[in-house]
């Protein structure tokens, strides 16, 4: 059933040389324009042969509906949005690099109070049903709170910073580089974030399975591109400065906004931490977490149980239904780097 309700057909299962990767603009994502910029990408896409565009969608959401629908090939996107989005609508998925966790960068405001509990009772502004939803969530299980104890209103990522400037707005959840200005309003202070909850917000680049399979070099060159980038970006001599300074001037903020949002940013720049995290029995604890959030909140559409959709793991591990498995998170081509096989 889930299948069925698929928003587009399967991708293209025959060798092509021309690939679209989207993205949006955070600062654990900001490599990948970058690495446009700087050559990175055409480096190694000419090694491999293939041509990729890393392209720009302004709207975080709809760059998730884009690549499910098939405009692209992979984008890069949460581990929670992979699930709810592409997973659960049948189109088999394949997150080949985890980039880093949320150790900050995903945060929930309140004005007029510095403790979370003052918001019971409150309208919380925030993309509904997103790592902002769970992040909520989760701080409200923490706190014994229920999710009746607030009432969300819906709001889009591009949207959010200018709803939370409005008086009549107490409480927003939201991630970086939002976030980051939002806590410069008036009154506003951060009373939960995702640092409370340490690798359980995953940001991710994800890729069609059926294009990965037909096309390993693609999987090989984006890998090839994160990985010389991440080394470039966390040298500390003027070329590493400069490469940062270049992500933040692409994000539209300053080198100081971005070397903060980076701060609260876990990256995983080695591929060894990289594989290691990816394999690690702690991630599939926390999509179990993730995937019974989702269920509950229905983001599971014409699902009987959390199990309909089947994740698989590093090892052959598997979560709910093994028949049907449309995520996949592979550490294959990070172990081909922590190898240094690429």
């Amino acid at each position: 059933m889930l299948v069925s309700c698929s928003p587009a057909p399967d991708a293209p299962s025959q060798p092509k040389t021309e690939f679209n990767i989207g993205w949006s603009i955070y600062a654990g994502w900001m490599p990948w324009p970058y690495a446009q910029q700087a050559g990175i990408v055409k480096k190694w896409a000419d090694k491999y042969g293939i041509k990729i565009n890393i392209v720009q969608v302004n709207d975080y959401v709809e760059s998730v509906n884009q690549y499910t629908a098939g405009k692209f090939d992979g984008v890069t996107v949460t581990n929670m949005d992979a699930l709810t989005i592409p997973a659960a609508g049948g189109k088999d998925t394949s997150a080949i690099i985890v980039g880093d966790y949320s150790n900050g960068n995903d945060g929930i405001l309140l004005k007029g109070a510095d403790n979370f509990s003052a918001i019971k009772g409150r309208q919380v502004y925030l993309v509904e049903l997103s790592v902002s939803h769970y992040l909520l969530a989760r701080a409200l299980e923490k706190s014994g709170m229920k999710p009746t104890d607030i009432k969300t209103v819906n709001t889009s990522d591009a949207d959010i910073v200018g709803a939370f400037s409005s008086p009549d707005v107490t409480a927003a959840v939201a991630w970086n580089p939002q976030l980051s200005v939002m806590k410069g309003q008036a009154g506003a202070k951060e009373v939960f974030s995702s640092a409370q909850i340490p690798g359980e917000i995953l940001d991710l680049l994800v890729v069609d399975t059926a294009t990965l399979k037909a096309n390993p070099n693609l999987g090989k060159a984006l890998t090839g591109i994160w990985f010389d980038t991440m080394a470039l970006m966390k040298r500390q001599d003027a070329q590493g400065k400069a490469a940062r300074a270049a992500m933040a001037k692409l994000a539209g903020t300053t080198p100081e906004v971005f070397e903060s949002q980076l701060a609260t940013t876990h990256l995983y720049a080695d591929p060894k931490s990289a594989v290691a995290a990816t394999s690690a029995p702690a991630l599939v604890q926390s999509m179990a977490q993730v995937r019974d959030f989702s269920f509950a909140h229905g983001l599971f559409k014409g699902a009987a149980s959390a199990d309909a959709v089947g994740m698989s793991f590093a090892g052959g591990k598997t979560l709910g239904d093994a028949q049907h498995v449309t995520l996949r998170f592979d550490e294959s081509f990070m172990k081909l780097a922590a190898d240094g096989k690429l």
